[in-house]
């Protein structure tokens, strides 16, 4: 069954309930789009309809937010972007840049029209694959990359209640950073955030995202968008960027310098912006997508948070096998040694052109 696309010329009935539609993603729409988001169990930030401004502007990429519409409601959405590079493939992914999205519809006629379409855009863009990043397993049959996990937890308002709930030993790596003096604050602006965020990333090998980028989720996604830096002395030494959706926050962006370490700058961040969270009303700390047994994967477990598998599903249209584009690949291990040894000022450089390929 096939949706008709607005405006609505031959309309198809659904079970003579009425008009169901396909339709593309415009302005005067997007307050709609974001409550059908909002209300719907499943929804997360990355399906709100702000991801398009922030893709097109900060990469320049083409966009393609479809939503199913009957009677007047949205009753499905599906956010798409088209990724292409030399270096890293061209794939048609739900979300660019996100750990979450699919297909979000309230039923099966929606959630199939929406598939078809992603599936005929794929095709028609003869891309190597279509990426959609699900975070709960779905009944289509595609084949599904199960590299990533992600790890979710009830918080309450009661910060020594949160603080019992982590495990002794990582309880005690916060309890160092309260102990060395650590201040927090959250702060306007990126450049702070840049600066130590930038560093961090290169030391693991991996190129920064360009500094527009970071600007442009505060300015699009407003105070579900904030920073919270962590200061030694006066110096900042490690900081944090956090998505707020619902009852849920999700430190999205975050880093440290070496200095950090000592002090368990890491420990006491993650620990004050689930204090002041919980203290402000969230009640789920979302601490995003790991990879299976990578580094953060172990971390997140030491705070107590069980990790949920996630669930990638892709339809291959030129590709004839699932893309693998991350650091595991043994392909790219001399490009990140490499990276890590780049002088900061050339890493920032060059970093910007290459992230914004890997989507």
């Amino acid at each position: 069954m096939s949706g008709t696309a607005c405006p609505v010329e031959s309309p198809e009935l659904i079970d003579g309930v009425g008009e169901i539609s396909l339709c593309e993603l415009t302005d005067g729409k997007a307050s709609q789009w974001d409550a059908f988001v909002e209300q719907a169990a499943e929804g997360t930030f990355f399906h709100l309809s702000g991801w398009r401004q922030v893709i097109e502007r900060s990469f320049g990429y083409k966009t393609y937010f479809f939503y199913t519409e009957q009677d007047g409601h949205i009753t499905g959405v599906l956010p798409l972007g088209h990724v292409k590079s030399i270096l890293f493939g061209n794939t048609l992914i739900s979300v660019p840049f996100c750990v979450y999205g699919g297909i979000l519809s309230n039923s099966e006629e929606a959630e199939k029209i929406l598939r078809e379409k992603a599936v005929a855009l794929a095709e028609s863009l003869k891309v190597d694959a279509l990426e959609l990043k699900s975070r709960n397993a779905t009944e289509s049959g595609w084949p599904v990359k199960t590299l990533y996990v992600t790890f979710r937890k009830t918080i309450t308002d009661n910060a020594e209640e949160n603080l019992k709930a982590i495990p002794r030993k990582q309880r005690a790596m916060v309890r160092k950073g309260i102990k060395a003096g650590l201040q927090s604050e959250f702060i306007e602006g990126t450049d702070r955030f840049f600066n130590i965020y930038s560093e961090s990333v290169r030391n693991l090998g991996t190129p920064v995202m360009p500094a527009k980028y970071f600007q442009t989720l505060r300015e699009v996604f407003g105070e579900a968008c904030d920073v919270l830096m962590i200061t030694h002395e006066g110096q900042d030494i490690a900081s944090v960027m956090s998505f707020y959706f619902k009852d849920e926050v999700l430190p999205y962006y975050g880093g440290s310098i070496p200095l950090a370490r000592n002090l368990k700058g890491n420990d006491f961040m993650y620990w004050e912006l689930m204090r002041q969270c919980g203290e402000r009303g969230i009640r789920v700390f979302d601490y995003g997508r790991s990879k299976v047994d990578a580094g953060s994967y172990s971390f997140k477990k030491n705070w107590g948070f069980t990790p949920e598998p996630l669930h990638y599903e892709y339809h291959l249209v030129k590709s004839d096998s699932i893309p693998e584009i991350n650091p595991n690949n043994p392909k790219y291990e001399l490009f990140i040694k490499a990276w890590k040894k780049l002088p900061l000022p050339l890493a920032n450089t060059i970093g910007p052109f290459l992230a914004k390929n890997l989507g």
